[in-house]
């Protein structure tokens, strides 16, 4: 499962629309939404959503199939289950595109499925991955971005980098219920940095929405301009908290961060996104066995 994304222009009012509950975007809103999407392409996000669904399915084999459900936006969640039931699955297992969990994150696509195996009178045994921000699989394959995207900067550079994490922030309300979203998020970045021999890094939140209650922080923005007060000129942004591209990423980031980054005369650069990594298929595929034969 994943969060979904518009595929053309025209669908990203009614997108926004689901995002927000029924509620559409105000114009102003929709217009500035349309020119991010339209400064990075159009979102690639289903398209990478598919080639993970098709590298876990050639790491199962026949003997699994595999389905895909978006949240916000088609092919829905509903869809998925609606096609598994008429293809007489009994058991399954649910992991949903985002590492980390969180009451309003993860267990929400959880509330999807068991919404519609209720609305469909459908039995289905269903098992879900509700986290996978540990795993060796998933540290691994960071690492390999980091080292990779360390080739970016020269020797002095290297000497006096300092690495973001980052993840989407959440509304600040989620810590008052023991959410352990954060510690997740931090958990992470502990363990990449430890495997990449990493001890000069911070945490940022990104992309929050603009609601009128508070959202978890610091945004990456302003720790950005603590590090230039501070005289840090070199910084890699690891998002962490997404393993595709997506607008957070590549606008949110490669637009907006950099932008700022260049005004202030700071070297920014980003972690390639995991997307379609062969690490993460070999991931899906361990946690799928792991959960399909638990009692």
């Amino acid at each position: 499962m994943a969060y979904g994304s518009p595929e053309k222009t025209e669908e990203i009012e009614a997108y926004y629309t689901d995002i927000r509950r029924g509620n559409p975007p105000a114009p102003a809103q929709l217009e500035e939404l349309v020119g991010r999407y339209n400064a990075i392409g159009g979102s690639p996000l289903f398209r990478i959503t598919m080639a993970q669904a098709n590298n876990l399915q050639a790491e199962l084999g026949n003997e699994y199939q595999v389905y895909i459900g978006m949240r916000h936006w088609k092919p829905w969640i509903i869809d998925a289950v609606a096609k598994m039931k008429a293809d007489g699955i009994e058991r399954a297992v649910g992991i949903v595109m985002a590492p980390h969990y969180s009451s309003m994150s993860i267990e929400k696509y959880i509330g999807k499925v068991e919404e519609a195996k209720e609305q469909l009178e459908y039995g289905l045994d269903m098992r879900y991955v509700k986290s996978w921000h540990n795993e060796p699989l998933f540290i691994e394959a960071l690492q390999h971005k980091i080292s990779k995207a360390l080739k970016l900067f020269s020797d002095s550079e290297k000497s006096r980098l300092k690495v973001i994490f980052s993840a989407h922030s959440l509304p600040e309300r989620i810590l008052e219920q023991n959410d352990p979203y954060k510690d997740e998020l931090l958990g992470t970045s502990r363990l990449v940095g430890e495997k990449c021999g990493i001890t000069n890094w911070t945490f940022a939140f990104q992309s929050a929405g603009r609601t009128q209650e508070k959202w978890l922080g610091p945004d990456l923005l302003t720790v950005m301009d603590t590090l230039h007060s501070e005289g840090d000129d070199t910084v890699l942004v690891c998002a962490v908290g997404f393993i595709a591209d997506h607008l957070e990423v590549l606008y949110d980031i490669d637009i907006e961060a950099k932008d700022k980054a260049r005004k202030m005369g700071m070297h920014l650069e980003r972690t390639e996104s995991l997307n379609a990594d062969p690490l993460l298929a070999k991931l899906f595929a361990k946690m799928v066995h792991e959960k399909i034969h638990e009692k």
